[in-house]
C-alpha cells in the first residue's frame, strides 16, 4: 500500500479517482470523454454548476461573493491581485512569512506599495508575528493562512477593516472559518480541492473596478464573472474532479466533519513527534500547520536512512522541501488517519533502535 503525503500535487480520495477515470472513458453514460467535450455545452456547464454551488454551500459564502475556476494557479494570484486592486501610488499590506508571501509581495511591487507589516524571516519562517500594526489607508492586506513549505499556519483571523485577501492554497477546507471576512480567496486546487491545473478564487464584487489602470481581459475578474469561468476555455477536467471531490467533502459531513479528523491526525503525528528523542519538530507549538508537518532528525547521518525505510514502508513525498531539508507529512483532507498511525508507528521504532 501507498501512503501519499505529498505536499502537491497531493492525494485525493479514490472514489474521486474512480470517478474522473470512468469519465476520461465515458463521461455520464454519453459516449463521450470529459476530455472532449465541448465547454459550452450543457454537458460542462452542469459540472461547472454544481463545483460552484458545492463550494458556496461548504464555504457558506453570501450573495455577494463568486466563485471562479480560472488557470494559473496560485502564483498567477500574486499579480493579478495587485493588477486588480491596488493603483501605483496606493499602499497594500503583506504579511511575509514564508516562500509565497516573500514571493507576492514581489509581484506586488511591481504595481503600487508594499507595507511589509509582519515578517518571521528572522528565525527562518518558524513561527507566525502577532503585534504588528496594519496601515489604516492600506487597500488591502495579504497573508497566506498555511505555509506549505515551512509548516506553520494562521489559527487567527487578523483583526482590522482593511479588506482581507488570502492565499490559502495549502489548507483550504479543511478547517472552519468564517470565509465571509475576506475580500478576496485564492487556491491552487492540487492539494484539498482537486487536480492540478485550475486555480479557484473566490472574491467580493465590491473590492473589483477601483483601479485606474486598463486591465487585460483575460486579467479582469469582472470578466470572468460576468462569463461565468468560461471567458475562454477553462480546464474541463480539473474542474471536474475539483467537482467530484467538493461533492466527496460535502458527503463526507462537510468542513466541519473534515476538521475534526484533520485535528485527529495532526495531534497524533505530533504528539509522537515531542515524544520521541532524536526527532525535532521545527514550528513553535502555537503555529504547527495541521497540513504540513515539518521535522529534523538531530542526527544528520540517520535522515538519509529514516527516508530510505519511509520508501520500503510505501512511504512517498516525506522529504522536505529543497531549501529546508528534514522532513514534511502533509496531512490533507484526503489522508486517510491510518496512514499517520503507520508513519508514526515507524518513527516509534526507529527511535527504538536508533536513537
Amino acid at each position: 500500500m501507498v501512503h501519499n503525503f505529498n505536499s502537491g500535487p497531493s492525494i485525493l480520495p479514490k472514489e474521486v479517482f474512480e470517478q474522473a477515470s470512468q469519465a476520461v472513458l465515458n463521461f455520464n453514460g454519453t459516449g463521450l470523454s470529459i476530455l472532449e467535450i465541448g465547454h459550452r455545452t450543457p454537458l460542462f456547464q452542469a459540472v461547472l454548476d454544481e463545483a460552484i454551488s458545492t463550494a458556496k454551500e461548504l464555504m457558506q459564502l453570501d450573495a455577494e461573493h463568486e466563485v471562479l475556476f480560472l488557470h494559473g494557479g496560485a502564483s498567477t494570484q500574486f499579480f493579478q491581485i495587485p493588477m486588480n486592486l491596488l493603483n501605483e501610488q496606493e499602499t497594500a499590506a503583506y504579511m511575509d512569512c514564508g516562500i509565497w508571501g516573500s514571493k507576492a509581495i514581489k509581484e506586488a511591487r511591481i504595481f503600487g506599495n508594499v507595507a511589509v507589516v509582519a515578517s518571521s524571516k528572522d528565525k527562518n519562517y518558524t513561527y507566525i508575528p502577532r503585534q504588528f500594526e496594519i496601515p489604516s489607508n492600506a487597500k488591502y492586506l495579504h497573508y497566506t493562512t498555511n505555509n506549505t513549505v515551512e509548516g506553520t499556519q494562521m489559527h487567527f483571523v487578523p483583526e482590522t477593516d482593511v479588506p482581507l485577501v488570502a492565499d490559502m492554497s495549502s489548507d483550504i477546507l479543511s478547517r472552519v472559518i468564517d470565509f465571509n471576512r475576506f475580500s478576496l480567496i485564492y487556491a491552487g486546487a492540487q492539494k484539498n480541492i482537486g487536480a492540478t491545473g485550475v486555480n479557484m478564487v473566490v472574491v467580493k464584487k465590491d473590492i473589483l473596478g477601483k483601479v485606474n489602470r486598463k486591465l487585460p481581459t483575460m486579467m479582469d475578474y469582472r470578466q470572468h464573472i460576468e462569463q461565468g469561468s468560461v471567458l475562454n476555455t477553462p480546464p474541463v477536467f480539473a474542474i471536474y474532479v475539483c467537482m467530484l471531490t467538493l461533492r466527496w467533502l460535502k458527503k463526507s459531513g462537510g468542513v466541519a466533519a473534515i476538521e475534526k479528523i484533520n485535528d485527529a491526525k495532526a495531534a497524533l503525528l505530533y504528539d509522537t513527534l515531542d515524544s520521541l528523542p532524536g526527532f525535532r519538530p521545527t514550528v513553535v507549538k502555537e503555529d504547527r500547520s495541521k497540513m504540513n508537518v515539518t521535522f529534523f532528525i538531530d542526527n544528520p547521518e540517520l535522515e538519509k536512512e529514516f527516508l530510505a525505510l519511509c520508501k520500503d514502508n510505501g512511504m512517498v513525498g516525506i522529504k522536505g522541501y529543497r531549501t529546508v531539508g528534514g522532513f514534511r507529512a502533509s496531512l490533507y483532507n484526503a489522508l486517510p488517519m491510518d496512514s499517520v498511525r503507520v508513519l508514526t508507528d515507524l518513527m516509534k521504532d526507529f527511535a527504538n533502535k536508533k536513537m
